[in-house]
């Protein structure tokens, strides 16, 4: 009965690992380019940006870290955007924005092991 707990929490700690984003690069990063037509904030203070077919895509903690939904609706809302998603920790894609860039603008990076938000174009 013991050994049945000790891999049930392995085979946990190992889905949990899975899910975590470690170190995002842009050589390690998936392009998704599409139009934002909807802005909203979900999970812990996390920016959630929208397109018309349903997808969405976030910026972990987005909105403690220099982003109100005001100032990135003003910024991106209806535009086009290049968006760098990070893998996950066994290497699939995950909807973690690492990186936004709006008409060759990066108004938001992870990569260099900063965290960098530049609204002001």
């Amino acid at each position: 009965m013991k050994s049945i707990k000790y891999i049930l929490i392995v085979l946990l700690a190992v889905v949990f690992q899975s899910c975590l984003i470690t170190n995002p690069s842009e050589e390690k990063s998936n392009i998704v380019e599409m139009k934002v037509t909807k802005i909203s904030e979900g999970g812990v203070k996390d920016l959630v940006f929208h397109n018309a077919e349903g997808d969405f895509y976030y910026i972990n903690r987005g909105l403690e870290n220099g982003f109100t939904l005001e100032n990135a609706r003003e910024a991106v809302l209806n535009k086009n955007v290049k968006l760098h998603l990070s893998e996950s920790w066994i290497g699939t894609e995950s909807r973690h924005i690492s990186q936004l860039e709006v008409d060759g603008h990066i108004l938001y990076t992870e990569f260099d092991g900063e965290l960098k938000v530049q609204l002001n174009q």
